[in-house]
């Protein structure tokens, strides 16, 4: 199945993934180049990583954020956006053997967002102001597994309890919009 079909089979929690589902539908339609970060509005996905209780979830310290935050990269031309997924978990947090738990028998998300992302320097290269068609994945993954940093994008990776999240993080609109709602699905699928 194709990544709108996905979309389309996905039931929305809220009106934002309302809202951001027609948005996506609409850019996956109208641009050939929505898998490519050259595009101003380009597919990403995310791996919401949690332990087989539900009870916590693996952040990295994301250096362009300066926060804790959830793992995930560009679908840079990827279709396959799990195994996207799956390999930035890996290249991020050394987790390789995350398991994905689906949601629903029509749809593999646990969330989807629109995310607006400011201008920011990479790698010592400026990247302007972009959008982020994301998906998220619910993984389930071991805590005794090793973790390791991944130099070029965090400064530190490790477990937190689910009702640390919203503290630890220093993004308001994340916690409100996406962690808060993960939580949530969290409980919902694994509680």
């Amino acid at each position: 199945m194709c990544l709108a079909d996905e979309l389309r089979a996905y039931q929305p929690v809220n009106a934002q993934e309302v809202t951001d589902r027609a948005y996506m539908l609409e850019r996956l339609a109208t641009d050939p180049l929505a898998f490519d970060r050259a595009s101003p509005a380009h597919v990403t996905c995310s791996a919401w990583t949690v332990d087989a209780a539900g009870a916590q979830t693996l952040l990295c310290y994301h250096k362009i954020y300066d926060s804790w935050s959830w793992v995930g990269g560009h679908a840079d031309g990827e279709r396959d956006l799990l195994a996207v997924a799956q390999r930035e978990l890996a290249e991020e947090t050394g987790v390789a053997n995350a398991r994905l738990v689906t949601p629903s028998p029509t749809s593999p998300f646990a969330s989807i967002e629109a995310l607006a992302v400011a201008g920011h320097e990479r790698r010592g290269q400026w990247v302007s102001a972009h959008a982020h068609l994301n998906v998220t994945y619910l993984l389930v993954a071991d805590p005794s597994e090793p973790l390791r940093v991944n130099a070029q994008e965090n400064s530190a990776v490790r477990w937190v309890p689910l009702d640390d999240v919203l503290r630890v993080s220093t993004e308001p609109w994340m916690c409100e919009h996406v962690y808060r709602k993960l939580i949530v699905r969290t409980r919902q699928l694994l509680g």
